[in-house]
């Protein structure tokens, strides 16, 4: 008992599918999006072996990946994006930081606020405990001179 026959024309069809999706960014069974040899064969689902007997559609594919400097169109507006959201977050950080500083000096504030309020009401309560005795006699001078 052999081997069933391969099918050539499926495997270059399974190499040449894999190709473009690695190409477009868009790859099935990999998920590092790089665009070499390696990722070829396992986006194909094929041998190694297998792969580089077509070796017309592996150089076909290299020559592809290097036009487009090794970073499919893609994983480019991945980076793009991913730059873009570094900078927004760095300037959410910083207003952040701006924030959480003014926070603390109002919290000072508040705090400073709060205790010259209670000292305010317990010199007021001292006062309205405090009985004034204002209506004392006054000396009597006429005595005196008598």
């Amino acid at each position: 008992m052999g081997r069933p026959p391969r099918d050539r024309a499926a495997e270059r069809a399974a190499i040449t599918a894999a190709a473009a999706r690695l190409l477009a960014g868009t790859p099935l069974r990999t998920t590092s999006g790089k665009l070499t040899a390696t990722e070829l064969i396992a986006e194909s689902g094929l041998r190694r072996d297998v792969l580089y007997e077509h070796r017309d559609l592996l150089d076909d594919f290299k020559a592809r990946a290097r036009l487009r400097h090794h970073v499919p169109d893609a994983m480019q507006q991945l980076a793009g994006r991913c730059s873009t959201l570094g900078q927004e977050l760095a300037a959410a950080q910083e207003e952040l930081h701006r924030e959480r500083t003014a926070t603390t000096l109002l919290r000072r504030v508040v705090t400073e606020l709060s205790i010259e309020l209670d000292q305010a009401r317990a010199q007021a309560d001292a006062r309205a405990a405090i009985t004034r005795l204002d209506s004392r006699p006054a000396p009597d001078r006429h005595r005196d001179e008598q």
